[in-house]
């Protein structure tokens, strides 16, 4: 590196963070339209000596995150000091090797960003959409007997105040609701969270016993796993398999493929579509979609309720929410069949969403695999 500096950023510079969050790193884009904040450094790369794409590769890989926090001081606010930048040992492979890596790392990360604006665009228009229907009311008369519609068509209505073509419920199409203090549409009813699906918890087995636990056994769910998939509409696996003596043992609960998971404590409202079975820790109350209403439908009302949710939780160490008080939550349920016809028309966005997130793990999994054997000269970029 030429220098390190805390302030007056250049395109191409890599900022890096070394208070709080000790190791983030990021590049500085063209234009530069911010600053540094003071709990961060900021590299410059004499382009003679090192690449700043291959520079910011290796801060990013596993060996330079680990260096880096076993080094970090202070107990409650992580620290990496300045004086600490020279046990970061970066690799030096040559020019041409450098180049090559930095540009696979960028294209490979350029993707997965790529694919995470457009999950987040998706998700957009699946909630706006259900927001148009089941909170403002808005009838889906536009669709007739089919509600399939194309992304043009939502991002049209989202510019529009009656959606789709449809409107509001109107006047004598809304009847006060005693038990939810508000008008509903007429033929709709009050109910509680229980009454989307099954509430499921979990239980942890005991980690005393390695055989309870396994590489390749039945999923199971932590919050930590959730937090991880953050930005995840959908969840495979978490760190750690369970297996089948071990479901014996702790009890656990399969729950089948397309279930809702809502963490319930540490913290409260994690969430996660199951790709497949799944079980979990004692963090959850999950909701199995076996009461009629669809996997969208659910999704998004629990996802609404959260405030609800976290406002009714207790506990002196760590807010939790038990099943009785889920049950209690009131919601406003629409006929399973309007619900249905949801389902149809964002069963498209929802299958996107899903490659779009099985691709991304893909190429992560590919690019943190790939950059410490190039890195250490174990493997090689040809063209």
């Amino acid at each position: 590196m030429k220098t390190w500096f805390r302030a007056h950023l250049q395109p191409n510079d890599i900022l890096f963070v070394n208070k709080g969050t000790p190791g983030r790193v990021c590049l500085v884009p063209d234009p530069v339209n911010f600053c540094a904040a003071q709990d961060m450094m900021g590299f410059r790369c004499d382009k003679n000596k090192i690449n700043y794409k291959y520079l910011f590769a290796v801060l990013r890989s596993d060996e330079i995150q680990k260096t880096i926090e076993n080094n970090h001081v202070g107990l409650v606010i992580p620290h990496f000091r300045k004086q600490d930048l020279p046990s970061l040992m970066i690799p030096m492979r040559s020019p041409e090797e450098q180049e090559a890596i930095g540009n696979l790392y960028i294209t490979l990360s350029e993707k997965i960003e790529l694919n995470q604006r457009i999950n987040a665009e998706l998700e957009s228009m699946a909630k706006t959409l259900y927001d148009y229907w089941f909170v403002q009311y808005a009838t889906p008369s536009a669709f007739g007997t089919s509600p399939k519609w194309d992304m043009e068509a939502l991002q049209d209505s989202q510019n529009s105040p009656v959606p789709f073509g449809g409107g509001r419920v109107g006047v004598g199409g809304l009847v006060w609701n005693e038990a939810l203090k508000r008008e509903i549409p007429l033929g709709w009813k009050n109910g509680t969270l229980s009454d989307l699906g099954t509430i499921t918890g979990g239980s942890t087995p005991s980690k005393e016993v390695d055989e309870y636990f396994t590489n390749n056994g039945m999923a199971w769910i932590t919050p930590k796993d959730l937090s991880l998939n953050s930005g995840n509409k959908f969840i495979t696996k978490g760190e750690l398999d369970v297996s089948e003596k071990g479901i014996k043992a702790a009890s656990l609960t399969i729950m089948p493929k397309g279930t809702i998971l809502l963490s319930s404590r540490a913290p409260i409202g994690y969430m996660a579509i199951a790709r497949e079975e799944v079980t979990t820790n004692q963090g959850f109350k999950s909701f199995v979609p076996d009461k009629g209403y669809s996997i969208p439908f659910i999704y998004y009302t629990v996802k609404n309720a959260i405030p609800t949710i976290i406002n009714h939780s207790s506990g002196s160490t760590f807010k939790e929410v038990s099943t009785s008080v889920l049950k209690s939550i009131s919601i406003c349920l629409p006929p399973v069949s309007i619900a249905e016809k949801y389902k149809e028309a964002v069963d498209a966005i929802f299958e996107r969403q899903n490659k779009l997130e099985l691709e991304s793990q893909t190429l992560t999994e590919l690019r943190d695999w790939l950059l410490p054997l190039l890195m250490n000269g174990q493997a090689t970029i040809h063209e």
